[in-house]
This record gives structure tokens, sequence and C-alpha cells, in this order.
């Protein structure tokens, strides 16, 4: 069966930006199926499908994506939003912990992206597009490993894109700011919390609860996404939200010692 619509694959569309996303490519036309842990219980949108999709699993990613061209004979975009937050400093993460949020957030981008290019490459189109963060540009203290996570889609996400170029596949970023959704509430946890970082871990939740609950609608991003899947010239890296587009500015034009300060009062560390 080959579709008459284009095929939207969106990862971790249960709730949040994956949800969101899904509504927004649906409305613009797109055929799209969301994928998630565990979907039986999902209210579904309407013209949205769901496949339960465990990104850590090459088993499981074959699966979803084998299903997706059984049913509609193509991938025209797949959106590789799910990702997992983590919060605490570096040195409170153990090897082992930091892996898991790898794995979900990098190597689930990896293993998604992997899956789908053939079936792209054939068609000699196709768009992946990669949620990365405002923390995949800016630093983000007690945030060290959920951000190196995005740094590393970041690099990733540049370099493919020039590799797949030739065979009419883009691969784009999002990146969005604070966003109102539970991030911080289901984000990992440090495993080895050490008292001397107890009160810069107790102001960061103070100030990243304020931000996240002040942050923009998840439907500001998944307008940026529609964007980056519909538009005839898309950009590589495309800011989601006032805040996200206020600090790259920021980030462009300050000397890196101003921009240092910046974070640091941000979080209110000392100077």
């Amino acid at each position: 069966m080959t579709a008459t619509r284009q095929v939207a694959l969106v990862t971790g569309a249960s709730a949040g930006i994956g949800r969101a996303t899904a509504i927004a490519l649906t409305a613009a036309g797109f055929q799209v199926i969301g994928t998630g842990r565990k979907t039986a219980g999902i209210s579904a949108p309407a013209g949205v499908s769901y496949l339960d999709l465990d990104v850590t699993s090459d088993e499981s990613v074959a699966s979803v994506v084998e299903q997706v061209i059984d049913r509609f004979g193509q991938i025209d975009v797949l959106v590789n939003n799910a990702g997992v937050g983590a919060t605490g400093a570096a040195e409170e993460f153990s090897v082992a912990r930091t892996q898991d949020v790898f794995d979900i957030n990098v190597y689930g981008v990896m293993r998604m992206t992997k899956a789908v290019l053939p079936h792209m490459r054939a068609q000699r189109r196709g768009r992946i597009i990669n949620v990365s963060s405002l923390s995949g540009f800016v630093p983000s203290p007690f945030m060290a490993v959920y951000t190196s996570t995005k740094h590393a889609v970041e690099g990733y996400s540049e370099s493919l894109d020039h590799e797949v170029r030739d065979h009419g596949v883009r691969i784009l970023l999002v990146q969005p700011g604070p966003i109102n959704t539970p991030f911080a509430a289901n984000a990992v946890q440090a495993d080895a919390p050490l008292p001397l970082y107890a009160s810069g871990r107790r102001t960061f939740d103070e100030v990243f609860a304020k931000e996240a609950s002040g942050g923009d609608d998840p439907a500001v991003v998944a307008k940026v996404i529609v964007a980056a899947a519909s538009d005839r010239n898309p950009k590589l890296r495309t800011t989601a939200g006032s805040t996200a587009a206020s600090i790259s500015a920021l980030r462009r034009v300050l000397p890196a010692r101003i921009f240092d300060r910046v974070v640091r009062r941000f979080y209110r560390m000392p100077s």
C-alpha cells in the first residue's frame, strides 16, 4: 500500500511536545503515526495512530519502522522527539546511569535514523527532525549529562546532514527553550548525590521549576517542527520559543566571558 498523503512518524508522542507535534502534523495534512513505550491507554487525537516503541531496543525500532512501511509504503518525515531529562551534578551520576540517558537521547535517535534512512534514500526524499534543546548550544549547570546528550545530537545531526543531502534527505534540528511540560518531574536523578552539591542543586531546582511553569506551550514547538517538515528550503537549526531565540542571539553576540556571567547569574551561582 502507498500513502496518498505524506507519512510522518513521531517518537515520544504520548504527551507534551510529541503529542502536540502529532496533532499539528495531522492538521497540516500528514498521515501521522505516534509512538510511546506503552500506548494502550492513550486517547489518540483524531487522525493519529499509535504504536509501542522502545528506542533503546534495536528489535523494537526495526519492528515499528517495518510496520509503518508495510501499512503505508513510505516514511517521509521522522521526528525524533523521544527523550528523557537528567538533573544533578555530573559528579553525582554513575557511568551506568549516564549510559542509560545516552541510550535514550542519543543512541535512540541514531537507531531510529538508521532504520528509516534506507527507505528515505530509496524514495529519494525525506526529512529527519531531531528535537534538540536550548541545552544543545548553551551550558546548563546541574544538567551536564542531559546537556551533553543534546550537544551530541547537534553534532550528529549536522554531520549526517552533509552525508545524506545528496540522496534527497535532510537532517534538521529544532531547539526548544523552556516548555511547560512535566519534563523535570520525569527526569532521571543522579544516583550518587554528594552533600557539597546539595545547596546548588536545590537552587537549580527552584530556577528550573520557575522557568518551566512560565515556559511556552508545546504547540509552539510543534509549529516549528511542522515548518521544518514542510518548508521548501528549511534551515538546519531553528529555535522554538522566545527564550531560545533570545539566548541564541546573546550567545552569538556576547563575548564568552560576559556570556559566562549571564549563565551564572541566571542559575543564581556565585560570581
